[in-house]
C-alpha cells in the first residue's frame, strides 16, 4: 500500500509539472533579456544559442525548453549538444575536431575549466571569444534548468496609481518573479493568473512578435526577388521584373514595420538589421533611378544585391543575430538613430549598387561582349550610384558627429568606425573627382568602383567583426572574419581575372 501511494505521489507530481509546462503556450508573455516576449521566441532563441540550430531532434523549441525546465522534477538529463566552434576550445574540452558540439552533461562539469582558461587569455582573440560563448551557453543551460532564465508577471491587473503618460508602459522588474519562485503547489493557478493580469494591464502586443517570428516573412521576399531577377534576365520586357521588385519591397516594408512595432525603434541597431535595411534600400534606390534611367542593368543590380542580403540573413545565422534586444543607453534616441544610422546604411546601399554594376560590367567584358554605347552607359550608372552614396555618406558622417557631440561631448574622436567611414568617403571622392577631371581613365574607374566596396565592407563589417574596438562597441559582433576574408578574396580574383587592360581593349573608351 505504501509503495502504491509513493508511485501515485510521484505520478501526480509529474502530472502537475507537465500541466504547468503546457500552460506556457507559444504566446505566453515572459520577461527575458530585458524585455517581454512570447515564450516561443524565448525558447527558439535559447535553443538556437545553445545548439546553433533552431530545433533539437525536430521538436518544437517550446517542447525542448519545457523538457529542460522539467529536468529537476523528472530527474533526467536531456542529451542536448552545446555548440563548440573553435579548434582550441575543442582541444581543451576533449571534443573531436570534426564535431561542432559536445553533450551538455560533459560541458557542465567543465565550466570551471572554461572559466579559468578565459582568465588565462590576455588577448581578446577568437579563442577567448569562443570560450566566453561556451561559458555563456553553460550558464544559460543551468538557468533554464533552475527556472531562473525568465520571469512571469506577478503584478496587479491594473495600475494602482496614476503615472505620467510616458511611463505607463514601462516594465517594472519588481513586478515579475522567476519561474523558480513560484510555489510548487500553486504553479497552475499562478501561471493562469499571471497571464490574465498581464493581458489586462498591457494588452497582447507581444503576440505580434510571435506572428512575425513564425511568418518567416523575408523568405517570401527572397522568393519574389528570385523570380523577379530570373524574369528580368529572360524577358526583354522589364514590367514583370519591376512588378516583382515592387512586391518584394512591399513585403520587406511589412517585415520592417513589424520589427519597428515590436522593438519601438528604427530597425537598424544590429548587423542583422543593417544588412536587411541595406538590401531594402538598394532595391528602393534602384527602382527610383530606374524611373529616370530605364535600363534593366540597374534593376538586376538592385534585385541581385537584395537577394544577397536576404541570403545572408537566412543562412549566416551564427554571424547575424536576428533577435531583438534592448538598446544600450547611447542609442536610446530615436531621432539620431533614425537619421544618422539610416543615412549611413542607405549610403552603403547606393555604393553597393555601384559595386554590383561595376562587377557586372567587368564580367560581361571578360566573358561576353559589350558595345561602346553600353559600356559608356554602365559607367554613367556606376558614376550615378557613387555620387548618391557620397552625398548620403557625407550627410551620415556629419549627423554622426553632431550626435557624438551630444552624447560623448566631442564631434570627432578618430574612433575606428569614424575613421573607416571617413576613409570610405575620401576613397570614393577620389574616384568621382578623378572621373570628372579625366585623370582616372575608364579602365581604372570601373576597377576602382568594384574594388572600392571592399573599403565599405571594412567600415561596415571589418570594424565590428575584426577590430572590435572603440566607442561603437554596441555594434560589435562575432563570426564574420571568415566571411569578410572570403569576400575580399573573391573580389580580388574577379578584378585580377576581369580587370586587365586586355579586357578593356574589347571596347573603345572615350
Amino acid at each position: 500500500m505504501k509503495t502504491l501511494s509513493f508511485i501515485l505521489l510521484i505520478f501526480s507530481s509529474l502530472t502537475v509539472f507537465a500541466n504547468d509546462c503546457s500552460l506556457l503556450k507559444e504566446d505566453y508573455p515572459v520577461l527575458a533579456g530585458g524585455r517581454v516576449k512570447p515564450f516561443y521566441v524565448l525558447a527558439k532563441e535559447s535553443i538556437k544559442f545553445l545548439t546553433g540550430k533552431s530545433k533539437f531532434q525536430d521538436e518544437s523549441p517550446n517542447k525542448t525548453f519545457c523538457r529542460l525546465l522539467q529536468q529537476s522534477q523528472t530527474g533526467t538529463t536531456l542529451s542536448l549538444p552545446l555548440l563548440v566552434e573553435h579548434i582550441e576550445s575543442k582541444k581543451l574540452l576533449g571534443v573531436v575536431e570534426a564535431q561542432n558540439s559536445a553533450p551538455v552533461r560533459e560541458l557542465v562539469t567543465k565550466k570551471d575549466l572554461v572559466r579559468s582558461e578565459i582568465f588565462k587569455q590576455k588577448e581578446n582573440n577568437s579563442y577567448k571569444k569562443d570560450l566566453n560563448k561556451i561559458w555563456a551557453r553553460i550558464d544559460m543551460y543551468e538557468k533554464i534548468v533552475a527556472g531562473t532564465a525568465f520571469k512571469i508577471y506577478n503584478g496587479p491587473a491594473s495600475l494602482t496609481a496614476t503615472l505620467p503618460p510616458g511611463e505607463k508602459d514601462i516594465i517594472d522588474s519588481s513586478e515579475w518573479i522567476t519561474y523558480s519562485e513560484i510555489p510548487t503547489e500553486s504553479i497552475d493557478e499562478t501561471l493562469k493568473n499571471a497571464e490574465k493580469n498581464y493581458l489586462s494591464r498591457y494588452d497582447d502586443d507581444h503576440q505580434l512578435e510571435l506572428s512575425f517570428t513564425k511568418s518567416h516573412i523575408f523568405s517570401y521576399a527572397m522568393f519574389t526577388a528570385l523570380i523577379g531577377i530570373f524574369l528580368t534576365v529572360l524577358s526583354k520586357n522589364m514590367i514583370w521584373g519591376i512588378a516583382l521588385a515592387l512586391i518584394t519591397v512591399g513585403i520587406e516594408i511589412a517585415g520592417l514595420t513589424m520589427r519597428v512595432l515590436i522593438s519601438g525603434r528604427a530597425p537598424i541597431t544590429n548587423m542583422y538589421e543593417t544588412v536587411l535595411f541595406s538590401g531594402f534600400g538598394a532595391l528602393v534606390i534602384s527602382l527610383l533611378v530606374l524611373f529616370f534611367k530605364k535600363d534593366k542593368m540597374f534593376l538586376l543590380a538592385g534585385l541581385g544585391y537584395n537577394i544577397l542580403c536576404l541570403f545572408m540573413m537566412m543562412f549566416a545565422n551564427n554571424m547575424l543575430d536576428s533577435s531583438i534586444s534592448p538598446l544600450v543607453p547611447v542609442l536610446r534616441d530615436n531621432f539620431w538613430l533614425s537619421t544618422h544610422v539610416t543615412t549611413i546604411i542607405l549610403s552603403y546601399a547606393a555604393l553597393a549598387l555601384s559595386w554590383m554594376v561595376a562587377n557586372i560590367t567587368l564580367i560581361r567584358m571578360r566573358f561576353g561582349t559589350l558595345s561602346k554605347a553600353d559600356y559608356r552607359y554602365y559607367q554613367d550608372l556606376t558614376y550615378t550610384c557613387i555620387k548618391i552614396g557620397i552625398v548620403l555618406l557625407a550627410a551620415g558622417i556629419i549627423l554622426g558627429g553632431v550626435w557624438a557631440d551630444y552624447s560623448w561631448g566631442r564631434f570627432w574622436g578618430w574612433d575606428p568606425k569614424e575613421t573607416w567611414s571617413l576613409i570610405v568617403l575620401l576613397f570614393y571622392m577620389v574616384i568621382v573627382h578623378g572621373r570628372y577631371s579625366s585623370w582616372i581613365d575608364t579602365h581604372r574607374f570601373i576597377v576602382l568602383s568594384a574594388a572600392g566596396f571592399m573599403s565599405v565592407m571594412m567600415a561596415w563589417f571589418g570594424v565590428n567583426y575584426i577590430l572590435a574596438s572603440g566607442l561603437h562597441s554596441y555594434g560589435f559582433s562575432e563570426g564574420g572574419a571568415i566571411f569578410l576574408g572570403s569576400f575580399f578574396l573573391v573580389q580580388t580574383i574577379i578584378i585580377l581575372i576581369c580587370g586587365s587592360k586586355k579586357t578593356f581593349k574589347k571596347v573603345a573608351t572615350p
